[in-house]
């Protein structure tokens, strides 16, 4: 017999594993970024917003140590050809499962780009110069993309984007080069130039950065495991879910899952799968009822990122909370469903707006938790790298 999964279910599942229930909270970066598999890292701030509503006590300078100091978490391309931060442990499972087909892809479309140049024999040439730049910042130690490009004037070899067309543009191959290398495996993102909502990242080596690398793994193998821990963090979910948010083909997604044998299940009249262990009375986890909980979550966050098909979270309030590419930007929520969003005003004040009644207690842990916030933002300011309808209305 098929088991039915509840909304309700899914929500209070989401809440644990997602770390933001009252009893499930983390004490470490680390324990955040393994409990949900990846935290993306598009925008800089939401890696430590993400920590800052699952951690309580963590600070800006637990994740700077955890990145940066004890290199326990690795900001790194993968899911999507998205930047995210995950746990050593996984990097080489995004590496090895989604990382290398981008590289693949993106070194043909240089290669195509690049022959506009008349350069000769280009496969050898880019291989060249890669090997030179990795070369230069392994005696540099870290470098910038300028200082690199200094290195290896080839970097700056300059190509036509969309020729003819009126969004021409020319540019050099510097980034495109960095990025092949970055997805590669061979140089990973380290210090930021600035503060911890900066952009603009040291290069170096992964063998320096990690002094371990980035153990090689089968592709297949890698998917797999990546798999299993999309849907021991995100299930039950839909097939299109994970393929979603991995990046997948239909066939690399059916094999993988193919090994697994996942469960199926009933979500409320939609098909759904779940790891065959993880089924509610054999998981073994607790299903009893909690205290009411809120928990503002920012840009991008994983927990509104992790399925393609959303409905059962956000309701009917997607106009106001994505822009218009699918990013979902600052959320309120209450009970493990989106309920309104927040924004911070010019002088920092953490403002939010409800986009439904929830009542007067679920309202009450949502100001709780903003006061939260100001007080652990202090005067920093966090402006979305994508903006949003209501974000940007709260935020004047």
């Amino acid at each position: 017999m098929t088991r039915t999964f509840s909304v309700a279910e899914r929500r209070a599942r989401l809440a644990r594993r997602h770390r933001l229930a009252p009893d499930a909270k983390a004490s470490t970066p680390e324990e955040v970024a393994d409990s949900m598999v990846a935290l993306h890292a598009t925008d800089p701030a939401t890696v430590y917003l993400a920590v800052a509503a699952r951690a309580p006590g963590v600070t800006v300078a637990d994740v700077e140590r955890a990145l940066y100091d004890d290199r326990t978490l690795l900001r790194m391309l993968g899911m999507r050809r998205t930047m995210f931060v995950v746990p050593v442990p996984v990097a080489p499972l995004v590496q090895a499962g989604c990382a290398e087909d981008i590289e693949r892809k993106q070194r043909a479309l240089l290669l195509r780009h690049l022959e506009q140049t008349g350069i000769p024999d280009l496969g050898r040439w880019l291989r060249d110069v890669e090997d030179a730049t990795v070369a230069a910042l392994a005696a540099r130690g870290s470098a910038s993309a300028q200082e690199l490009s200094a290195d290896e004037p080839r970097l700056r070899t300059e190509i036509t984007m969309a020729e003819g067309k009126p969004y021409e543009a020319r540019g050099y191959i510097t980034n495109r080069v960095l990025f092949l290398l970055a997805v590669s495996g061979r140089i990973v993102r380290g210090r930021p130039k600035g503060t911890w909502l900066s952009t603009q990242y040291a290069w170096s080596p992964t063998g320096e950065w990690l002094p371990a690398g980035l153990e090689p793994l089968d592709p297949g193998a890698a998917r797999v495991a990546l798999a299993r821990r999309w849907l021991r963090a995100y299930g039950p979910g839909q097939v299109t879910d994970l393929r979603w948010w991995t990046g997948w083909t239909a066939a690399q997604t059916t094999k993988a899952l193919a090994e697994i044998g996942p469960a199926e299940v009933d979500m409320d009249g939609i098909p759904g799968i779940l790891l065959p262990d993880d089924l509610p009375g054999v998981s073994g986890e607790s299903e009893g009822e909690r205290a009411p909980w809120a928990a503002l979550l920012p840009a991008l966050d994983p927990s509104a990122m992790g399925w393609a098909e959303r409905t059962w979270l956000v309701g009917a309030h997607r106009a106001a909370l994505f822009d218009k590419t699918g990013n979902i930007g600052p959320t309120v929520w209450s009970e493990g469903r989106i309920v309104g969003g927040w924004a911070q005003r010019p002088g920092g004040e953490v403002v939010y707006r409800l986009l439904e009644d929830i009542g007067a207690e679920a309202t009450s842990a949502v100001e709780a938790e903003v006061a939260r916030m100001n007080a652990w933002l202090g005067q920093v300011g966090v402006v979305p790298r994508f903006r949003t309808p209501l974000e940007r209305e709260l935020s004047t």
